[in-house]
């Protein structure tokens, strides 16, 4: 298929499918599918993008559908699609395609439901790995990703550091702190507390009002109260104030489309994230024993993700460098603002230095 952005552009969208995934607990999936989305310059230079909590595979999209990233990547952009071939999965657990709750379990010909497994992380990275030897890719040139994505990003340079040249990990940290987990556990809560939920038996298709609040809660914590003061300035609609009805919106979009067992599953992967977790050592060790170059950026104001904790983690890394990207988005600065932070990205992936300190 051609990219109809360029008409020069290989651009696929598929599956694959990995025979059996043991999880870290032990517990074995089989006939797991991953759907992925692939392009760029065949035969170059393979650079994995990793998608956060209710992202997808579609990270470049096609014209008018354009995916999360589509001013990031592409002919002659930041990721060159020229120069790199780039893949993106749906993550293991996901909502749009990938095996997860909503999907038929084999041994039983109905959905998982509830009662899919418990996943990590780690499993979640272990799971592209099988699927990318299954499409014959033995080699990252980088991984990149951002938030639950750059969870992922930071696992592969622990796990597959002999396979995988370069991390760029996007506003996250080397765990999940507390203050995260409090969230998480709103959200959760929120899907677990809805009457409709009925322990995870919902009727397929339900919105639950208990994921329109723990989206709300999200975006909530994902942008910087400057940016909610900027944007809606107590300004009311016809029965409440705008910010009510921006979060009202942003709760309800989702719930049309996440399946909530998907997002309990994510949400609960998120927790899991430690790359000190069940490893000998500290952080400060593990560190200093990282097995890729690691490019870290952090975005001024990210409630969750502290960009300072990640500074001091990457600055004990052989080969790290981290960046601070001066932004009133928060968290979000990793889905805006290219022109802030995509030559970082170019620079690092042309084994180019950047000169001079951006943003400090």
């Amino acid at each position: 298929m051609e990219n109809p952005y360029t008409g020069r552009t290989p651009y696929e969208l598929n599956s694959i499918v990995i025979p059996a995934l043991t999880l870290e607990s032990g517990e074995v999936l089989k006939e797991v599918e991953l759907v992925y989305e692939r392009t760029g310059r065949k035969g170059g230079p393979v650079v994995l993008i990793c998608h956060a909590l209710t992202g997808n595979h579609l990270v470049k999209g096609t014209v008018g559908n354009e995916g999360w990233w589509d001013r990031l990547l592409g002919p002659g952009s930041y990721l060159d699609t020229d120069q790199y071939n780039v893949i993106s999965f749906n993550v293991l657990g996901g909502n749009d395609g990938s095996t997860g709750p909503a999907s038929i379990d084999p041994s039983t010909g109905e959905p998982y439901g509830r009662n899919f497994p418990r996943i990590t992380v780690r499993d979640m990275v272990n799971a592209q790995y099988l699927a990318l030897k299954e499409l014959s890719i033995t080699h990252l040139h980088a991984v990149i990703g951002g938030s639950l994505g750059g969870m992922q990003a930071l696992e592969w340079g622990m796990m597959h550091p002999a396979s995988t040249d370069k991390v760029f990990a996007l506003a996250v940290t080397p765990t999940l702190g507390d203050y995260g987990l409090a969230f998480n556990h709103i959200g959760i809560t929120a899907i677990e507390s809805d009457p409709d939920y009925q322990k995870g038996n919902y009727s397929p298709g339900s919105r639950l009002k208990g994921l329109e609040m723990a989206r709300m809660v999200g975006m909530v914590t994902y942008r910087t109260p400057t940016l909610f003061d900027d944007r809606f300035k107590r300004e009311e609609a016809p029965t409440c104030f705008q910010v009510e009805s921006y979060l009202d919106y942003q709760g309800g979009k989702l719930a049309k489309r996440f399946d909530p067992n998907s997002y309990l599953t994510l949400l609960k992967a998120m927790n899991s994230h430690d790359v000190g977790r069940n490893r000998s050592g500290t952080l400060v060790s593990l560190a200093k024993n990282y097995g890729t170059e690691l490019i870290t950026i952090g975005y001024e104001g990210d409630l969750i993700y502290d960009p300072h904790k990640m500074e001091t983690f990457t600055n004990e890394v052989r080969r790290g460098r981290h960046y601070f990207i001066s932004t009133s988005f928060g968290h979000d600065g990793f889905l805006v603002e290219f022109e802030k932070w995509g030559s970082i990205i170019s620079s690092h992936l042309n084994d180019h230095r950047t000169k001079r300190v951006v943003n400090a």
